[in-house]
């Protein structure tokens, strides 16, 4: 199995423009400003319009390629807003080179038949519904490159699969199955499919399911980040498909 480059070239995402969902939380605020710094422009998607502002100018005052913001609310967003950003990114951008998928619903531990059936619906929206929409919309730009990459972040099934994980834990067991069948649909393609396993983060995620834990022994997303830029990179291929942990 190859090895995760755990400090990615300077330059291995030059020229290249990727779109992060989820880019208001710690892991798509910590890939963004890694994929800035590898020499991409990034799109920030998101629905918290002044974290993205303050990530924009975080990554601009460090010297990386102006990014844009995109505001977009997943919870209520349509197959028509998501043809709107895939045209924006070819208006705007001149197309696109990856997608990062970091945006994540989750309310707190519940079993389902206790759960707000709201909850559990948004949950299966955010989680996966809208990347898998998100992903179509996009795939037409992302085949027009010579290289391309989709990644989506994935729990860990056999946690995530256990007694009150909810809408959250079944959407990523469908996200799995959505590597896959993406993958097999794209392999003879520019677009290569990755899931990203990226294993325990410093998340409020996290501290919504694991609340008696001390924050300070949990890795920060930052840790993650470079194999974000790997994955995103023309260096992702011997991962085509596969489900990646850089923990090894």
């Amino acid at each position: 199995m190859p090895q995760a480059v755990l400090a990615p070239a300077a330059d291995a995402l030059a020229g290249r423009t990727i779109l992060i969902s989820g880019a208001s939380g710690a892991l798509g605020e910590a890939a963004a400003h890694a994929c800035a710094a590898a020499g991409a422009t990034v799109v920030l998607l998101g629905r918290r319009v002044p974290k993205l502002t303050r990530l924009y100018d975080a990554i601009e005052a460090a010297g990386g390629a102006q990014p844009a913001i995109y505001p977009l609310d997943l919870e209520g967003a349509g197959p028509d807003d998501y043809a709107e950003l895939a045209a924006a990114l070819q208006r705007d951008c001149g197309g696109l080179d990856g997608l990062l998928h970091c945006a994540a619903e989750f309310k707190g531990l519940a079993s389902i038949e206790n759960s707000d059936p709201l909850d559990l619906l948004r949950a299966l929206h955010v989680d996966l519904a809208a990347p898998l929409l998100l992903t179509r919309a996009c795939l037409p730009l992302l085949r027009a490159r010579p290289d391309a990459a989709v990644v989506f972040v994935l729990d860990d099934p056999a946690r995530v699969g256990n007694a009150f994980w909810g809408g959250y834990g079944i959407a990523h067991h469908g996200l799995v199955g959505a590597v896959a069948v993406l993958h097999a649909e794209t392999e003879n393609s520019p677009v290569r499919v990755h899931g990203l396993r990226p294993g325990p983060m410093r998340t409020a995620l996290r501290g919504r399911a694991y609340f008696a834990e001390n924050p300070a022994e949990v890795p920060q997303a930052t840790a993650i980040a470079p194999a974000c830029v790997q994955l995103l990179s023309a260096a992702g291929a011997p991962w085509r498909g596969q489900l990646f942990d850089p923990r090894g």
